[in-house]
This record gives structure tokens, C-alpha cells and sequence, in this order.
């Protein structure tokens, strides 16, 4: 693990090395990486179940859904995609049309209800996390189509441009995009200064503070981030030193205005100072997901409205003890480390709970379901079956 590097700024620890080099040199932590084994899979599940809710009468044609496989990464064809996870989908043949059809199966139809309806029961604090991601941009405002792009990761019902922007108008507005025409940007009315947010770090520091029997470091923990590195990760004295010589380091906070907020000094205190604050904003963001992770390259569209000045991904690998970087499934995914214990959220939410219950039936796939049940003609080869249990590895134990 490049631990010299881990809390220099990340355009500083790169110099060295490309990204690629940087990414495949991070410390593996086995716990998120047997977790994402399966997240990789109800990713695509998921996708489809969206495209199948979209459609008319719950049903979507076979041909658009292949039509559709390269899109969504369905690598073996969108019929060996749905055979491949019979609890959550079902093939059925229409008459009328000469074609197959693709809907839920009722397990997964039932777990779609409940995800909905626990968004739908959420809507206030919904309202405050989409709120406070609009207060940690300097303008107050974003891109319409970014928070599209989000909705899910933020718990918001499929309907949110009504139930929460539309039915809010003393919070929320829509204005044009000046930067992109046919496009909008939604802001806080007013600019709202967002005066009683308090970022989920500061909330662990008063914790921490009333903890009994504490020992914390008021000096360090005035500033710090809670820390748990991967399990075998060596940190040698110098390393340690740098973790509290950067814990103790002033940083503008998430919701506060970052113009002359970093305060005077080298080019270097003021990139540290940037670096800390990018931290928090980050931190800040995934704290406001509903499963604490979220993909980099979702994030990282956020970057120039948060005045984030810095790689994204890099600064996630630049704080191992903070974050951490999964490549699963050829895409890179951020978890927030606190938040989790074993694979699983310390603190689960009803939206969360839902989408544990669908990643049960995608990770049992075939078992114990014969050809009848499966509805197909053929069971599955063997060469099928091994590319399966390869593809999913032993998640099925460990999540």
C-alpha cells in the first residue's frame, strides 16, 4: 500500500505513478470487495427492474430488452440475463404481439412495492438531503440532470420532480441552464444560506466528545475524521504521524462558502486546505446516500459545482482510512467506511433493508428451482453454471 502517499493532496501522490498504477496499488479490503461480488450483479438487475416498472402493463418486450444488453453491460444477452435470475425475473409469451414478454417475478414485484413506498414514506428527510446537497454548492444550485442521475443512491421517489421540487416551492425552484440550452438547473430559493445543517462528521464528534471513558484529543478531534483502515494494512510511525498531523488541520466545512475560507499561507497549506475540504464535502455526500456508496463517476459530476478542484478517485485513495475504492464489475465504486460493519449498514434504513431483500434473490440466481420453475425449455449448461459461480464468487455466503 503507497501509505507515503495516503494523506498528501491527490494531485501531489500521482505524480509518480498513472492512474491506473494507482488504483491497482490500493490495499484490498475483502469485506467490501466479497460485497460489491454481489452489488455488481444487482446493478444490472436493478437497471432492467427500472426499465420494466417504465413500462406498459409491467411488461417489457424481449426484443427491447436486447436491444438494450450493451447498454446495460448484459454481456451473455438480455434471454440468458433473465434466465439467470428467475426470482427476480419472469419470461412470459404474448399472442398478440408474437413475442415474449419480461416482468417481475412476484418476490421481486413485492420488494419493488416496499422500496417504493418506503421512498414515498420519506419524502421530509428526502427533502432535507436533497436541500443539503444543494447547500453544499457555492451556488445553491445544480444540474437538473445530475440529480437524475442520483435520485436512487438519495432515496427519492421515482416521482420526485413532483412529490418533493413541485410541492416544495418556498425550497425549491427550476430555472434555465444558461450553460446548456433544453436543460435546468435546481437551486435553493433565495440561496438558501442553509443556516442548521451539521455535517454527519461533526455529529461523530459529539459523540465522541460524550463518549465514556473517551481520550480523544480535543485538538484532533476539533478538525478529525473517523478512521478504520483495512484489515492488515501496516501504518508505520511516520504514517501515523501524518493521519494526526492532517486530522488536526482547519478545513471549510461542507455548507460553508468556500471563497476565502482557506485561509492565507504557501501554495501548499492552501492545497492541503482545499484537499481537507474536498474530504469533507465528499464524506458529507455519501453520508447523504441511503446505502453510504455511491459510483466515483457519478460523484465526480458534482466535482467543478462543489468547487472541487481535485481527482475525485484519487482523493478516495489518497484516505484508505476514510473511503474506500472498489473496481468491481468494471466500474469503481466509493464506500464510506464508517458506515459499515461486516458488509452491512450500521444504521439501516427502510429503502436500504428493501434493496438487501432484492440483492437475496439475485445472489440465489437458480438454486433450488427446477426446469418447470425456471420456465425454459433446457436447464442451464455447465459451462453456464461454472461462469455463474465464477462471476459471483462466494457472495452468497458472505453478504
Amino acid at each position: 500500500m503507497r501509505a507515503r502517499s495516503a494523506l498528501l493532496p491527490a494531485v501531489l501522490a500521482r505524480s509518480k505513478t498513472t492512474s491506473a498504477q494507482y488504483v491497482a496499488a490500493r490495499h484490498i479490503d475483502p469485506t467490501f470487495e466479497k460485497l460489491m461480488d454481489g452489488y455488481k450483479h444487482l446493478l444490472k438487475v436493478a437497471a432492467v427492474q427500472d426499465l420494466i416498472i417504465a413500462s406498459p402493463g409491467l411488461s417489457l418486450p424481449l426484443p427491447l430488452l436486447s436491444a438494450a444488453a450493451p447498454k446495460l453491460r448484459l454481456n451473455r444477452g438480455a434471454p440468458h440475463f433473465v434466465r439467470t435470475f428467475p426470482r427476480v425475473f419472469s419470461l412470459h409469451y404474448d399472442p398478440s404481439s408474437s413475442q415474449a414478454l419480461v416482468r417481475l417475478a412476484p418476490s421481486a414485484a413485492q420488494v419493488a412495492l416496499q422500496e417504493s413506498s418506503a421512498a414515498s414514506a420519506a419524502v421530509p428527510a428526502a427533502v432535507d438531503r436533497l436541500s443539503r446537497l444543494l447547500s453544499m454548492s457555492p451556488s445553491r444550485s445544480l444540474p437538473l440532470r445530475a440529480i437524475f442521475r442520483i435520485w436512487k443512491e438519495l432515496g427519492l421517489p421515482d416521482d420526485f420532480e413532483d412529490s418533493i421540487i413541485a410541492r416544495n416551492p418556498t425550497i425549491f425552484s427550476l430555472r434555465d441552464n444558461p450553460r446548456e440550452p433544453n436543460t435546468h438547473l435546481l437551486e435553493l430559493v433565495g440561496g438558501n444560506p442553509s443556516p442548521n445543517f451539521t455535517p454527519a462528521v461533526e455529529e461523530w464528534r459529539l459523540r465522541e466528545r460524550g463518549r465514556e471513558g473517551s481520550k480523544a484529543d480535543e485538538m484532533e478531534l476539533r478538525f478529525g475524521f473517523k478512521h478504520g483502515f483495512p484489515p492488515g494494512m501496516r501504518l508505520a510511525k511516520n504514517f501515523r504521524a501524518k493521519v494526526k498531523e492532517w486530522q488536526r488541520l482547519p478545513y471549510v466545512g461542507p455548507y460553508d462558502a468556500a471563497a476565502g475560507g482557506l485561509g492565507a499561507g504557501s501554495s501548499k497549506d492552501r492545497m492541503k486546505r482545499m484537499e481537507k475540504r474536498a474530504v469533507g464535502i465528499a464524506h458529507e455526500f455519501l453520508s447523504l446516500t441511503v446505502e453510504k456508496m455511491v459510483e466515483v463517476e457519478k460523484i465526480s459530476q458534482f466535482r467543478k459545482w462543489f468547487g472541487i478542484e481535485l481527482n475525485i478517485r484519487d482523493l478516495f485513495l489518497d484516505h484508505p482510512g476514510i473511503f474506500y475504492l472498489s473496481t468491481k464489475g468494471k466500474r469503481h465504486t466509493v464506500f464510506l467506511r464508517e458506515a459499515y460493519d461486516r458488509g452491512r449498514l450500521i444504521d439501516p434504513n427502510p429503502v436500504y433493508e428493501a434493496r438487501r431483500r432484492l440483492l437475496e434473490l439475485v445472489l440465489m440466481r437458480r438454486r433450488g428451482l427446477d426446469g418447470a420453475q425456471l420456465g425454459v425449455e433446457e436447464p442451464a449448461t455447465q459451462e453456464e453454471e461454472e461462469e455463474e459461480e465464477e462471476e459471483s464468487g462466494s457472495a452468497a455466503d458472505d453478504v
